[in-house]
């Protein structure tokens, strides 16, 4: 059964302090696996069961087994490995406290570790990584053919050498690094922002779009606002319109491999934020004043006209009265007279002889009336009225007269 499906197999491991069973960890590996992150100089127990992925058996648990770890050496090992890649050098790193130290890195091919047995022979010295005085070293990419690898990292000094660091898996055609663009945003006018994207400098001494295109994912928003603008640009300069003056806006941008199946990009560029110009104010007021003018016309219009009528009332009335007066007249003997503008109510009486009887003849109401221009035959126009008065008052008195006498 193990000579068969050797390479299926893989293990769940539960570890703990002896001291403690409440710290137990687990963790998948595989046959000449290594478990980090362990104290120094402690008893730890463990047991392990084997699993066939592929057609979902699981077995049971193994004895316990305990073991003392070793003590602490005096040259530490190097931590947080980490390596990227773009599509011309690889770059290894990791972290350590003290200086004057070199290092040295080793790989080996990840399906070593699916075969029983030890390896430390398969492992090989990486070009360029060997007896460096910093914390990473860097190496052509095409000294990995695409595949899954394992690298780890050792130290020295005059004290000693520590233990190989944590073994770091890495699959060399997923590691290519597309470094985050840099942005650069500019106020155009009061309602347009130019955004320019540039390669940051890391990635123009590694640049991943000499291989492959790029675009650029940008993302726009109002500093005081949630809602996002997103767009795809293959150019590196294009601008935002239609925006409010005087009004922060923001920025961020990364970078992806066009047509990528696998939707590869880079993490996002730093958040650029800029503020608008302010507007121009005298065309706002041009704009406001030929709106005012143009609503007020029909207004000012109307009141010219009304002015104008008042004054010609006034000052040019017309020769002819009213039809209203006209009217009123056309019975009357007196219609053709002018009446003054105002004309006080008066009564005309007649005294009769032999009788005891006063009649009252005439009776006149006051009349508001337009009236005629006066021109130069006024006063033969009164004339005139007077005359006519009296005939008509001695008529009306030989009319009273013959009443008496019958």
């Amino acid at each position: 059964m193990w000579a068969t499906d050797r390479l299926n197999f893989r293990y769940s491991v539960v570890i703990w302090k002896n001291s403690s069973s409440l710290e137990e960890r687990t963790e998948t590996v595989y046959p000449e696996d290594k478990i980090y992150k362990l104290s120094p100089e402690i008893t730890y127990c463990l047991k392990v069961k084997a699993e066939l992925p592929l057609q979902s058996r699981v077995g049971y648990y193994s004895p316990v087994y305990c073991i003392n770890t070793t003590e602490r050496r005096n040259v530490p090992s190097p931590e947080n490995i980490q390596i990227n890649a773009d599509n011309q050098v690889c770059v290894l790193k990791w972290d350590y406290p003290y200086e004057n130290t070199t290092f040295r890195a080793q790989w080996l091919r990840a399906f070593f570790k699916k075969i029983p047995g030890k390896h430390s022979d398969k492992w090989k010295q990486i070009l360029n990584c060997e007896n460096v005085t910093t914390t990473r070293c860097v190496f052509p990419r095409d000294a990995f053919p695409n595949g899954i690898y394992y690298v780890r990292v050792q130290a020295s000094n005059g004290n000693g050498t520590s233990f190989w660091s944590e073994e770091k898996k890495f699959y060399i055609e997923m590691k290519t690094v597309i470094f985050p663009p840099v942005i650069s945003l500019k106020s155009i006018t009061d309602d347009s922002l130019h955004v320019s994207v540039g390669a940051s400098e890391e990635s123009e001494n590694m640049s991943v779009n000499q291989l492959y295109p790029l675009i650029y994912e940008v993302i726009f928003w109002e500093n005081t606002s949630n809602a996002e603008r997103k767009v795809l640009e293959k150019r590196t300069e294009f601008t935002f319109l239609d925006l409010k003056p005087l009004t922060v806006y923001c920025v961020k941008a990364r970078a992806l491999i066009e047509n990528d199946r696998r939707n590869k990009s880079s993490s996002f560029s730093d958040t650029v934020c800029e503020k608008t110009k302010p507007g121009d104010t005298s065309k706002t007021w041009l704009k406001a004043g030929i709106c005012t003018a143009l609503f007020s016309l029909p207004v000012v219009i109307y009141v010219v006209r009304l002015f104008l009528r008042g004054v010609n009332y006034v000052f040019f009335p017309s020769s002819k009265p009213p039809s209203s007066v006209d009217e009123y007249f056309s019975d009357q003997p007196l219609k053709n007279l002018l009446l003054s503008t105002s004309e006080e109510q008066t009564e005309r009486c007649f005294i009769i002889e032999n009788a005891s009887i006063i009649t009252e003849i005439e009776e006149t109401n006051e009349i508001d009336e337009v009236h005629k221009k006066y021109n130069s035959q006024t006063s033969q126009d009164s004339g005139n009225y007077s005359n006519e008065d009296e005939n008509s008052g001695s008529k009306i008195s030989e009319e009273f007269l013959q009443q008496d006498s019958v």
